[in-house]
């Protein structure tokens, strides 16, 4: 009995040589799938610029072959969705072109994403198959790493300007003020030293002069007097409506004085304008100190 299995083990052992050649002779016989590589099928993922949070954006890939006859159809097998990315949807896009005197064939695949995270954010290789009748042919594109921001806020910025443009324009219309206030005051003082030089001259003037020129010419500084008191021009300036007014409170006897001259009045000696020169003074608020 035990002569009997020990030859029956011999006889299986020195079959299996010939069950290895025949599974590796049915092995042959079952067709190889070709590889993208080997029929020239390249696929080219885009690059993704930096984004914002909440950005819309698209990532294309685009899956490119030498035109040998049939038509080859590629299929997205996998998303780009993954850690802070979305995907919204995927449009496909063919063309054809002539490159080193052959004819390209290309789909392109957008996929369009966005970004809901912060940071160094990663597209997985997406994945395409070309199916055939011996099967699919797997195509993987490359992974796309890119960074994703903050989105700029102008807000802030914008209300920095302002606020700063606020202040120059505030500072510059309060030099502005300070500058016409000088110009004014200073033009109030050379005004009021005209005004004295005037004054100090009729008083030199009024023994000698004539006396109905005298008066004239007093009548003119006084018409100056009102012209930059009630900002207006000389030649405009009537004294008489003036006092009328009562723009000129306490004028009208020195008004009185000067209509007299003005139309051939009765002679008057120097004590006489000297007085009226005084009341002058005192009406233009001119200290007597000559």
């Amino acid at each position: 009995m035990k002569n009997n299995v020990d030859s029956s083990l011999v006889d299986v052992a020195d079959s299996l040589p010939e069950v290895d050649s025949l599974m590796a002779a049915d092995s042959a016989l079952i067709p190889q799938m070709p590889t993208a590589e080997q029929l020239g099928i390249s696929v080219v993922a885009g690059s993704v610029a930096p984004v914002a949070v909440g950005d819309t954006f698209d990532f294309s890939v685009t899956v490119s072959w030498n035109v040998q006859g049939s038509a080859v159809l590629v299929v997205p097998v996998s998303s780009a969705n993954s850690k802070g990315i979305t995907q919204l949807g995927v449009s496909q896009e063919s063309a054809r072109a002539l490159k080193d005197g052959r004819e390209v064939a290309s789909q392109t695949f957008t996929f369009k994403l966005v970004a809901s995270d912060t940071g160094m954010l990663h597209i997985p290789g997406i994945r395409f198959e070309i199916p055939t009748p011996a099967g699919a042919i797997p195509l993987k594109a490359e992974p796309v790493d890119f960074r994703s921001e903050v989105p700029f806020n102008p807000l802030p910025v914008i209300s920095g300007v302002m606020v700063g443009l606020v202040v120059v324009v505030a500072a510059l219309w309060r030099m502005r003020q300070k500058a016409k206030a000088k110009l004014i005051c200073d033009a109030k003082k050379e005004g009021s030293r005209q005004l004295r030089e005037n004054m100090k001259v009729l008083k030199q003037r009024v023994a000698a002069a004539d006396s109905r020129q005298w008066l004239l010419e007093l009548e003119s500084v006084c018409k100056g007097f009102a012209a930059d008191k009630f900002n207006m021009d000389v030649a405009q300036v009537n004294l008489e409506v003036l006092a009328r007014e009562g723009l000129l409170e306490g004028w009208e006897e020195l008004v009185e004085v000067f209509a007299q001259a003005r139309y051939g009045g009765g002679k008057r000696d120097a004590f006489e304008n000297k007085e009226t020169w005084k009341q002058a003074m005192k009406l233009m608020g001119v200290e007597e100190e000559l």
